[in-house]
């Protein structure tokens, strides 16, 4: 019998950042042989306000129809650009985060844009792209950068801070690179506080990067059978891991970095590396929950 694959999930509201995350999620579904679901969530007044425009402020029929505009069109540009892609998509009501993070609750990845329709010129990552990279119990790729599509040929670069938190990200990014035929660019950093500031205690940074180097080996060891036409090269270098992350990203189509924060309604932290390459990166971003299996998306 044989398996259908999860969907690729992808949040949309209209904006240029939800057109370019449509475009990427469509190209990926297409890569992954997924269907591609489309959500757009959209608040509306209560049950009892009247069903029309008053004082300016659309009603609840005037906004239903601008949302499943919305989605028609998005559905449309998503089947145009992905030819034989099967693609569905749903208006759902309630708050987008919590939307998306529950119509993402059986995808084996959601995609959203970077800003929405109600971001402001010079912020740099929207509220809904944040919470939902913090709360979504499947991988989360943020569309970042000037093309929805990096050039083919570039590779997938993953951060690991050689501790078992990685292995999500590690089993991952193998994936995504395969499914672009592409070479793996493993980043392992590292630091010694008294290197930096030259104290006599500092360990020789030899040795130390000799450790690091072994680490990062234990923690990749047996990728390399499952995954033999994957090229990987390792990097490992003293250096602080979110501007060697955000420089190696302008020329990669896609990084990926793990969480091993657990989120909550009340709070919704990332780990210090995710969210800063979150705000910074040169190209899309795959935030991936320490703990979540291949399964989720093989």
């Amino acid at each position: 019998m044989m398996r259908v694959r999860r969907p690729v999930v992808a949040g949309t509201d209209g904006s240029d950042g939800a057109q370019r995350a449509v475009a990427w999620a469509a190209a990926e579904a297409l890569r992954r042989g997924s269907a591609l679901r489309l959500v757009t969530a959209l608040r509306l007044p209560g049950e009892g306000a009247a069903d029309r425009p008053s004082a300016g402020r659309p009603g609840r029929a005037d906004l239903l129809a601008a949302a499943r505009g919305r989605l028609a069109a998005a559905v449309a540009a998503a089947r145009g650009g992905a030819p034989g892609l099967e693609v569905t998509g749903d208006p759902v009501v309630g708050d987008p985060v919590e939307v998306l993070v529950e119509s993402a609750s059986d995808a084996q990845l959601l995609v959203v844009g970077e800003r929405g329709s109600g971001g402001f010129t010079g912020l740099q990552l929207g509220s809904v792209a944040a919470a939902t990279a913090a709360l979504a119990t499947c991988p989360v790729v943020v569309v970042r950068g000037a093309e929805p599509e990096p050039s083919a040929g570039r590779p997938v670069v993953l951060g690991v801070d050689g501790t078992p938190a990685s292995d999500a990200a590690t089993a991952f990014a193998h994936e995504a690179a395969a499914v672009r035929s592409t070479a793996l660019v493993v980043v392992h950093t590292w630091s010694d506080p008294a290197l930096e500031f030259g104290l006599a205690s500092g360990a020789d940074a030899r040795v130390v990067e000799q450790e690091e180097r072994r680490l990062l080996a234990e923690r990749l060891a047996g990728w390399g059978e499952k995954y033999p036409d994957v090229p990987v090269q390792c990097i490992v270098t003293r250096a602080h891991p979110v501007p060697e992350l955000v420089t190696r990203s302008h020329g990669a189509q896609l990084l990926v970095v793990g969480s091993r924060c657990r989120a909550t309604p009340e709070g919704v932290p990332l780990s210090s590396v995710s969210q800063a390459v979150l705000h910074r990166s040169g190209c899309p971003v795959a935030v991936v929950p320490s703990g979540v299996g291949p399964d989720r998306w093989a």
